[in-house]
């Protein structure tokens, strides 16, 4: 069969297919249509009235009627029925247990809803044990009705009676304060604005075991205050630190408290020999991350405030600062800051940023005049003990101890968690320096604390003639700090930097020090370094009678000196080089040439128990009739080393040592030289070379000298 029936076939039927389906919808439209015709016309002919009055009355009744039975419900229905699952969903919230003890009263019914409750009791979250956080016997609070619908919370009365908060932080930094479940939270406390405000019979218990402070208080805010005042009191004592903790807190009336005008409030402060005292207001009532006061703070040691700040200050002489300390959210600002460190002014700005994972401290900071003692106590030391110098009597006995046991470096451990805990850019100027042990004039230095890895960088002190400019780095991160120095001396002048009076003394100078050291103080990390310290004296001129004694020609020397002749001679070169190597300076060369004398030395710089021995020995380039045969030596601790001359040859000229010792100058007491024959000038620029001004080592061998 061929395809060609079979698709008419297929197209017959559809076609009568789509005719029958046709015909059937106007069959059905058609039975439809009389229906259609009759709705119409009923509606047509329908009539609307409006209810009648009888009609209206009713469902006003009925409206009525439910309105009066909610406002008896609210009215007549016992709320306590409410007071466990309110207590359960608040312990949901918080995760802690809070209960709501006693009778529950609500007043809903109202465009000025109120609420009392009583025997409140929060209790501590899990990680803090057993106890609570607070129990307050009584609670009453009123708001207003219609800000709640636009999201905002007025507070016309808030009122406490007998009630005890017991708030502990543990050395974790946990919180019984922190009510939100364990979820972070950067925003500051705020609280809504509150028109009455009392506290009766309140009491305060603070455990804060990170600062190590214990602080139990009475607060009460009343309308009428005693006969001298109104408003807000908070008293409290305690400990901080070991030290006794004092606090007064008084604020203006909480009566009729307007949110658009600043809250006035004093506070003082006390722990120990520390006081704060301000005087400020909150400018928009109760918002907490706002606020600005007047401040004045005292005490013998700035780091002592980290307990109260919580910001890491370094150690310091007695001061006494004021300024304007100001809130805005994370940020604090310390503006208009002045008054004086120890013997030192200063003045400038300070900010502090919280918001993140550690404080950001940053600083500008000036002093017209500085007393370089102050800064000792920077690095764990204390300031000279003369007359008149501002010390605190913790100082004054380190001082003592210190004198007496003749050392220089300070042996205070430092405290690397504190450095640890902020990040720092500060910037130091001082104008003028005094009581120095070099001739400074000036100071500039940039220092930044970057997660414990801080950097004095550049620094740069200012001489009369030249500046010693370089950085200096600790690094706090490890167990064990790391102190890195890398300071220069740089076109400055020998006859200001070794003052002869009336004597010719003069030269350029230059030097460098590199060392680095590991240890947590000043002097452990010295006792420990690496590295190497140099000192040049490229050219000069030194007076005659000084350069033939340090050659040991007795006959001409001493007949200058006590002739007064004020002749002078050049000095060629002056070199002084040491390697450091565990906390021992080993001389790799020392040399000092002038026209009739050479000498060279060796000997070693002990930083552990800060000792020297040191070894000169003079060669004359002419020969002499009189001179001494034996070497020089200064031996003995840093701060006051002793001068001779090495025994066994020179015993019977024992007499001419001491004539020696008693007439030349210092400087040339430390450089005599003393050998027979002569001695060819040294070159300056080839021994500069050879120390290594950069820092390559020498290859001269240095002198034996016994290591104590």
């Amino acid at each position: 069969m061929s395809a060609e029936p079979i698709y008419q076939r297929a197209r017959t039927g559809l076609i009568r297919a789509r005719d029958g389906a046709a015909a059937g919808l106007r069959r059905a439209q058609g039975a439809m249509r009389p229906g259609w015709e009759r709705a119409r016309t009923r509606i047509r002919e329908t009539k609307f009235k409006r209810p009648s009055n009888r009609a209206l009355a009713w469902t006003g009744g009925i409206v009525a009627t439910l309105l009066v039975a909610i406002a008896l419900f609210l009215i007549l229905f016992d709320w306590n029925y409410l007071r466990g699952p309110i207590g359960r969903f608040a312990s949901a919230k918080t995760g802690r247990e809070i209960v709501l003890a006693g009778d529950l009263k609500v007043h809903a019914f109202s465009l000025k809803p109120s609420a009392t409750v009583q025997g409140i009791r929060i209790g501590n979250p899990k990680w803090a044990g057993p106890g609570q956080t607070a129990d307050i016997a009584s609670l009453d609070v009123q708001v207003k009705l219609l800000p709640l619908f636009v999201g905002q919370v007025v507070l016309l009365n808030l009122q406490l009676d007998q009630a005890k908060v017991d708030l502990l932080r543990d050395r974790q930094g946990r919180a019984t304060w922190d009510f939100s479940n364990g979820k972070k939270t950067n925003k500051p406390f705020k609280m809504p604005p509150i028109r009455r405000f009392v506290i009766n019979d309140g009491h305060l218990k603070i455990t804060d075991q990170k600062r190590r402070l214990v602080l139990n208080g009475e607060v009460n805010a009343t309308e009428k205050m005693g006969q001298t005042g109104r408003g807000f009191l908070m008293t409290g004592d305690g400990s901080l630190n070991g030290n006794k903790f004092l606090l007064r807190v008084q604020g203006g009336p909480l009566l009729n408290v307007d949110t658009h005008k600043p809250y006035p409030f004093d506070a003082d402060i006390r722990s120990g020999a520390t006081r704060v005292t301000a005087k400020g207001a909150i400018p928009k009532p109760f918002d907490l991350g706002e606020f600005y006061m007047d401040t004045t703070a005292q005490g013998p040691d700035l780091s002592d405030l980290y307990d109260l700040t919580g910001v890491a200050l370094p150690n310091t002489p007695p001061y006494k600062l004021h300024g304007r300390l100001s809130r805005e959210g994370h940020l604090y600002k310390i503006d208009g800051l002045g008054g004086r460190v120890g013997d030192s002014d200063l003045s400038g700005f300070i900010s502090v940023e919280t918001g993140e994972e550690r404080p950001y401290l940053k600083a500008d900071l000036k002093s017209r005049s500085l007393d370089f003692d102050d800064l000792a106590a920077i690095f764990g030391g204390v300031p000279s003990r003369k007359a008149g110098e501002t010390v605190s009597p913790e100082q004054a006995a380190m001082g003592k101890k210190m004198a007496a046991q003749r050392r220089l470096l300070p042996d205070s451990t430092l405290d690397v968690t504190k450095i640890r805990s902020l990040d720092a850019d500060v910037r130091y100027r001082a104008t003028s320096i005094h009581d120095a042990m070099l001739p400074l004039r000036g100071a500039d230095v940039t220092v930044k604390l970057d997660h414990g890895l801080l950097s004095a960088n550049p620094l740069t002190l200012d001489l009369p003639q030249g500046k010693i400019t370089g950085q200096a780095h600790l690094n706090a991160r490890n167990a064990v700090p790391v102190t890195d120095v890398d300071v220069r001396l740089s076109n400055a002048r020998l006859e200001q930097l070794i003052p002869v009076k009336g004597e010719p003394l003069a030269g350029s100078f230059v030097g460098r020090i590199k060392l680095k050291g590991a240890g947590n103080s000043v002097h452990r990390a010295a006792a420990n370094a690496d590295g190497e310290v140099l000192a040049v004296v490229p050219s000069g001129e030194i007076r005659e009678a000084f350069a033939e004694l340090l050659g040991i020609n007795l006959t001409k020397g001493l007949g200058l000196l006590f002739s007064k002749d004020k002749g002078a001679v050049p000095i060629r070169c002056g070199v002084a080089h040491f390697q450091a190597k565990g906390g021992v300076l080993t001389a790799d060369r020392i040399v000092f040439d002038t026209k009739p004398v050479v000498a060279t030395g060796g000997g070693i710089i002990n930083l552990d128990n800060e000792t020297l021995n040191l070894r000169i020995q003079g060669h004359s380039k002419e020969l002499r009739l009189v001179r001494l045969l034996s070497p020089i030596t200064v031996k003995g601790p840093i701060l006051g080393p002793k001068v001779g001359i090495e025994t066994g040859k020179v015993v019977a000229q024992g007499g001419v040592a001491v004539a020696l010792a008693s007439v030349i100058n210092p400087l040339a007491i430390l450089l005599p030289f003393i050998d027979p024959g002569l001695a060819k000038d040294a070159n300056c620029a080839a021994l500069i070379a050879d120390a290594g001004r950069e820092g390559v080592p020498l290859k001269t061998t240095p002198a034996k000298v016994a290591r104590r």
